[in-house]
């Protein structure tokens, strides 16, 4: 079936919040392959893992994502953080996902009335009692551990529950119906609160905004932020004084990204020749800058996002909420990279479904002209993917490869170990029966042998090579 007629079936056959939530996960992957404004679309990325939320919290958080990526993050990715933050904290993702939506003061009108209400009826059944919630820490937690001071900012449990009080009655309307977010009164915890030493008078959702606008400026943030920009852009261990240089201007901007990015880019720690190349990619960088350099036609993106699953890194999957790592040693691992040559093989090759590659034609033969696998031709592509020459021992490798019959079918054979994968993410080439390759000769049968794609498996050499992993 084409995309369209898959979608109208799932419609019809699973559950829409399955279809929802499919389309979450493509939309997400495809805005950081297409994108015109590639800045935004990296910053959009990083704040959505910085501000992580897990798709599959329950089964009500696929409704919420759209309008958090599209509505919250999206429109904010390169303003004041501020700005940012009070969106998040207001937005029904965050609020469902790390439970604030359930969070009732111990003294809150809503609590003393239903108290009264046991008091009156002391036999009153389970479910009425168990309404009774109280306050829940998650998000008073990792505001300050994750979205702004940092684990070492200075804040104690003490601080935690006095933020948590401060945001009880945020919360969501209907929420298992789609309702957005509101304040309501009769759960906010009543009485003066205090927080990282400053006293904040009960004024009911305004106590929330207060607490937003401490954290958003305050120095510890400042230096927080700025040290995850720089390892997401400049190295693994980005140097304290280029770190220091990015805080000053984020305190003296009240959080500026775009003051704060144009700091880190023109600083020369970002030129260095020492962290030229030194960052390797996450797998969706990988993923991204593979589907761009080999200009890829993409109809189908449902299986990419089903193998970035295989690669390690799921849209919206990182179950706890500090997000995923940017830092290289998470993603440097002989698994790993297998993975990716793997997949990078694969998609070379034509054999992902929906996704469709052109060598010939990013090599300039427009009428299909065929292209020699030689030497010269693995220096062209050498331009096209990795945008310079690669190292003497890449260029070794891959024409000592690219004609083993073997690293096609190996690499289809270890992409399909998941159960079900190989009927989701592979295609059969030339209208064959995948996964079988056999030396009979081509023909609807049977997909194209490794010895008649050697173009396109020298192309799934370089993208899997050591100089493409780096960004």
């Amino acid at each position: 079936m084409t995309p369209e007629q898959q979608e109208t079936a799932d419609e019809f056959l699973t559950a829409p919040e399955r279809v929802v939530g499919s389309e979450i996960l493509e939309e997400r992957l495809e805005r950081n392959v297409f994108s015109e404004r590639q800045l935004q679309a990296v910053m959009t990325d990083f704040w959505l893992n910085h501000f992580s939320v897990y798709l599959r919290k329950n089964q009500n958080e696929p409704y919420y994502l759209p309008a958090y990526e599209r509505d919250v993050v999206l429109p904010h990715a390169l303003g004041k953080f501020e700005n940012l933050l009070v969106a998040v904290a207001q937005s029904p993702a965050m609020l469902m996902y790390l439970d604030n939506w359930e969070s009732v003061g111990p003294n809150s009108p809503q609590v003393r009335r239903q108290q009264w209400a046991e008091f009156r009826r002391p036999f009153a059944n389970n479910q009425q009692k168990q309404q009774l919630k109280g306050i829940n820490e998650n998000y008073g937690r990792e505001l300050m551990e994750l979205h702004t001071l940092g684990v070492n900012g200075g804040y104690t449990q003490k601080d935690v529950i006095e933020v948590s009080k401060c945001f009880t009655g945020w919360t969501i309307d209907k929420p298992f119906q789609g309702g957005g977010a509101y304040f309501e009164d009769m759960r906010h915890e009543p009485g003066t609160k205090i927080v990282l030493g400053h006293k904040i008078k009960e004024n009911g959702q305004k106590e929330g905004l207060e607490v937003l606008h401490i954290l958003a400026t305050s120095a510890a943030t400042a230096h927080f932020i700025s040290q995850k920009l720089a390892v997401r852009f400049v190295s693994d261990d980005p140097p304290a004084a280029l770190v220091n240089r990015m805080a000053t201007v984020f305190q003296k901007t009240n959080g500026d990204m775009k003051a704060v990015l144009m700091t880190m880019f023109r600083s020369p720690e970002f030129w260095s020749p020492e962290v030229y190349r030194a960052k390797v990619k996450t797998p969706v960088e990988f993923m991204a800058s593979a589907l761009r350099a080999s200009g890829a036609d993409v109809k189908n993106p449902l299986p990419l996002v089903q193998a970035m699953e295989r690669l390690g890194m799921p849209i919206y999957g990182m179950q706890t909420p500090n997000g995923y790592s940017w830092k290289s040693d998470d993603w440097v691992s002989s698994n790993a990279l297998i993975s990716r040559m793997n997949f990078a093989l694969v998609l070379s090759s034509n054999r992902m479904m929906g996704t469709k590659t052109d060598w010939p034609g990013l090599l300039g033969s427009t009428d299909g002209t065929p292209v020699t696998p030689d030497e010269e031709t693995e220096k062209k592509l050498e331009t096209v993917i990795l945008g310079e020459p690669a190292t003497d021992r890449t260029r070794e490798t891959v024409l000592a490869q690219f004609t083993n019959p073997t690293a096609q079918q190996n690499a289809e054979e270890s992409f399909k170990t998941q159960p079900g994968m190989s009927e989701v993410l592979m295609v059969p080439a030339e209208g064959g029966v995948l996964p079988k390759l056999n030396p009979k000769k081509p023909g609807k049968d049977r997909p194209v042998t490794v010895q008649e794609q050697p173009l396109n498996t020298m192309a799934g050499l370089l993208l899997g090579s050591p100089e493409f992993q780096r960004r």
